[in-house]
């Protein structure tokens, strides 16, 4: 298997809003600086597609700036070990590729977090972000019936962009009580932008019905899914579709930053006032230090990348536009977070771990995350946990306590590498 070797100033791992931001505040201050991601393309979640077809004004003028910038990318490398501090390995589909750098900034995003119902595993039953990445990969979306589902404003936005495609949206549910969802909305009065994309969105999403404090309860089907049935409050009914887009807000990428050490805080990376980890020399920015939204996103990455460049005056001159972002952030993880009766949707025969076909009855003698795998290899299949543990540590307060290489799937001819 082939090996090549890529050696930079500055290595930023994900190519989404954060780690653009950071790429070119490196480049800008003169320092080599290669981008490395696994898809095939810049943009993250949020920006996928957004470099070659730009809709959005913020997303087109930062496009233009990395176009005018000396950044390489590397896309399609699934980073899966570090080799020794300074030194990473990532593999392709075709061959095996070495990083070497000075300095490291993590911006790996995050992922939807998935909660286990009857009915959750059949097909067509997906992520609000899962069902929107396939219909931007070409997925027919026309004259569906979709129901959307879960937690966050990213229903919202997924709602639009499939109702833009043609989609027959028949209704958000969103688990959020009403009083919640009205205080958060108070917390935006002052933030003109975000009010005015609040407003624009609703517009857009005139006749879709959005109901808070409502949840599934179930998937309905046999070979593939034909209803969803709902509950809010005492009333439980059933509402039929060819979708549903499921996704509980979300999580952060941890799986690199714990397998080099980084110190973590709760659910996120802990980092100093420089996006500077515990570990010396490697930063984190955007949704791996906690959950706050594209504009947190962009300003950690610019102070990140700021910082790796040593231009921390620089970077100082952007801490209030930070600390403005992060309280929206608390204010954004407070009215979404999750209501304590979503414990009670899984049934003795759920299944939990997609990969290992685990159900709930047989996580439920396990006093830990490392009991449960020993007993049931829950968590040991090819997604490695990324999908039920976000799952196990909401039903029972189990957290990974260890990550080891790969942190990836990989070939075992590039593990050799290593």
């Amino acid at each position: 298997m082939s090996r090549r070797q890529l050696i930079c100033d500055v290595l930023v791992i994900g190519a989404g809003p954060a780690g653009l931001a950071a790429a070119y505040r490196v480049a800008e201050n003169g320092r080599s600086v290669v981008v490395a991601d696994d898809n095939p393309d810049a943009g993250g979640q949020i920006w996928r597609g957004e470099a070659r077809n730009t809709k959005s004004n913020e997303a087109a003028a930062w496009f233009e700036k990395i176009r005018n910038s000396e950044i390489e990318f590397a896309y399609g490398i699934r980073i899966f070990q570090q080799l020794s501090p300074g030194k990473l390995l990532g593999e392709t589909d075709n061959d095996v590729c070495e990083f070497s750098y000075q300095k490291l900034v993590i911006a790996t995003g995050a992922r939807e977090r998935f909660l286990p119902f009857p009915g959750w595993t059949l097909p067509n039953v997906m992520g609000a972000g899962g069902l929107q990445a396939l219909v931007k990969g070409g997925l027919p979306i026309a004259g569906k019936r979709v129901v959307i589902a879960g937690s966050g404003p990213l229903l919202l936005a997924v709602a639009d962009y499939l109702k833009r495609h043609g989609a027959d949206v028949s209704l958000i549910a969103e688990q959020t009580s009403r009083p919640k969802l009205a205080r958060f909305s108070f917390s935006l009065l002052g933030q003109t932008q975000k009010v005015s994309q609040a407003l624009r969105l609703r517009s857009q999403l005139s006749g879709i019905g959005y109901l808070t404090g409502c949840w599934p309860v179930a998937a309905n089907g046999f070979d593939k899914l034909h209803s969803v049935t709902l509950r809010r409050g005492s009333r439980t009914w059933e509402v039929e579709c060819d979708y549903l887009a499921c996704g509980f807000h979300l999580v952060p990428n941890l799986e690199l930053p714990q397998l080099l050490g980084c110190r973590l805080d709760k659910d996120a990376v802990a980092v100093d006032d420089f996006q500077e980890t515990s570990v010396a020399d490697v930063y984190c920015c955007g949704e791996t230090t906690g959950i706050g939204g594209l504009e947190l996103s962009l300003v950690e990455g610019e102070i990140a990348g700021l910082a790796a460049s040593d231009k921390k005056e620089l970077a100082r001159s952007l801490f209030s536009v930070r600390n403005k972002q992060q309280k929206f952030a608390t204010a954004l993880n407070s009215a979404f977070e999750l209501r304590s009766e979503l414990k009670s949707l899984v049934a003795p025969d759920t299944i939990v771990c997609r990969c290992e076909d685990v159900q709930f009855s047989q996580l439920q003698s396990s006093d830990s995350w490392r009991a449960a795998k020993l007993h049931t290899r829950c968590g040991m299949g090819p997604c490695q946990g990324r999908i039920c543990g976000a799952a196990v540590e909401f039903l029972f307060g189990w957290q990974a306590e260890s990550v080891r290489p790969p942190v990836l799937a990989a070939r075992v001819g590039s593990i050799r590498e290593g």
